[in-house]
């Protein structure tokens, strides 16, 4: 069953401010390099990110790396996002501005904020809103940009280029995202959301993606992305442990794990809302080890299941999860049951979880959901590389 893009051409580039746009004028050859040698700021990660206690210092702060002119703080001003949900008020936003990048055409709004965290978490709340109304894509290209009490929000690809050389950090909140090897990765002040240096974005004027057969095809002129997903050795990275208690630290924020077994009778338990991808002997399937998070029954009936693989031999357990997963398909009319055909696969892990806030958590993760539909392909945007058995691959993208 082919899957249909949800991608627009006028996908939103920011999720704070509607009027940005990534395309237009200024100049076109304003890429980063990675991460590792563009940070030109000395309020980077050693010094924590950077503080203002005005406006007027947060434009003497983006003026160091961009122009930010004639600010001004009135709602009249038509520099204004006619539309803006972290007005003064929301979101513990003190103070707004904009201000115009003269040298790239474009707007900067600026704002002042009380608590970060509420900030942010008001930012991912915005985001959510919009994925779970259908914008999948909402967030994915943002110009969010965080510092200890300040935020900024350029237009422009151009003026976000310049100021990822600084101590500021992108805000991305929406869960298919993954930051290429080479740039800066750090954690955010709610789950769920990532701050980088990477700037992503459509028109080609981002940051490069190193990585990315994607990038470089469209340097040449060529398509954007093979149809047969990025090869296994191109890949962006995938989460991997030395063992079944590491990936239980490694995913224990997205699934909770408060109870957890290795017990065989217990790891084999199922339920109808809870079904697990391994049948029978885990070892059969490459796994190694094998545990279960969750609450498997009792007073209650089973709840909050999600079972962890260390898995020893990938291409067996791609070549079994394949076969279930199409099986899955032929008996269920074509669609997907709650957690059977929902593996996410790492490097050499795997998780099975029927979560979709826990598979959105661990995408950031570097998982990768197998998908082995015929005819599979995602969107634009989206991670797409191909899997170790053929006919699969391996995505962030969940579309029916």
């Amino acid at each position: 069953m082919r899957i249909k893009r949800i991608f627009a051409a006028t996908a939103a580039l920011t999720a704070l401010v509607t009027t940005a746009a990534c395309d237009g004028g200024g100049k076109d050859d304003g890429r980063a390099a990675p991460a590792s040698t563009n940070s030109t700021d000395s309020a980077g990660p050693d010094t924590g990110p950077p503080s203002a206690g005005s406006l007027a210092e947060a434009q003497q702060y983006v003026q160091r790396h961009t122009s930010c002119e004639q600010l001004s703080t009135e709602p009249a001003d038509k520099r204004m996002p006619s539309q803006d949900p972290a007005k003064p008020g929301a979101w513990s936003v003190t103070e707004r501005g904009v201000c115009s990048d003269q040298r790239e055409r474009g707007q900067i709004v600026l704002y002042r904020t009380s608590d970060m965290k509420e900030f942010q978490a008001g930012y991912k709340k915005h985001v959510s809103d919009a994925i779970d109304g259908g914008k999948g894509d909402y967030g994915l290209f943002s110009r969010v940009f965080v510092g200890k009490d300040f935020a900024v929000v350029p237009r422009r690809t151009e003026t976000a280029m310049s100021l990822a050389k600084s101590g500021l950090r992108i805000l991305t909140c929406n869960p298919t995202f993954g930051v290429p090897k080479g740039y800066k990765r750090e954690k955010a002040l709610v789950e769920h959301c990532v701050l980088s240096d990477f700037v992503n974005s459509q028109d080609g004027k981002g940051s490069v993606n190193h990585q990315s057969p994607e990038e470089e095809g469209r340097e040449r002129g060529e398509s954007a992305r093979p149809k047969e997903g990025r090869k296994p050795e191109n890949s962006l990275g995938l989460a991997e442990a030395g063992s079944l208690a590491e990936l239980k630290k490694l995913v224990t924020s997205e699934l909770g794990c408060e109870q957890f077994s290795t017990d065989p009778e217990t790891v084999s338990i199922s339920s109808i809302d809870y079904l697990p991808a391994i049948e029978g002997d885990h070892k059969m399937w490459g796994v190694g080890e094998r545990g279960m998070c969750g609450y498997p029954g009792g007073e209650r009936r089973a709840h909050d299941l999600s079972w962890l693989d260390k898995v020893d031999d990938m291409i067996t357990f791609q070549t079994k999860a394949k076969a279930a997963q199409l099986k899955e398909l032929r008996e269920n009319g074509g669609r997907y049951r709650a957690t059977r055909s929902m593996v996410l696969v790492g490097k050499n892990v795997a998780v099975e979880t029927n979560s979709a806030s826990a598979r959105h958590g661990l995408y950031q993760a570097q998982f990768l959901h197998l998908n082995c539909q015929e005819g599979f392909t995602a969107p634009e945007g989206y991670r797409f590389e191909k899997a170790l058995v053929n006919g699969c691959v391996l995505t962030n993208y969940e579309g029916s």
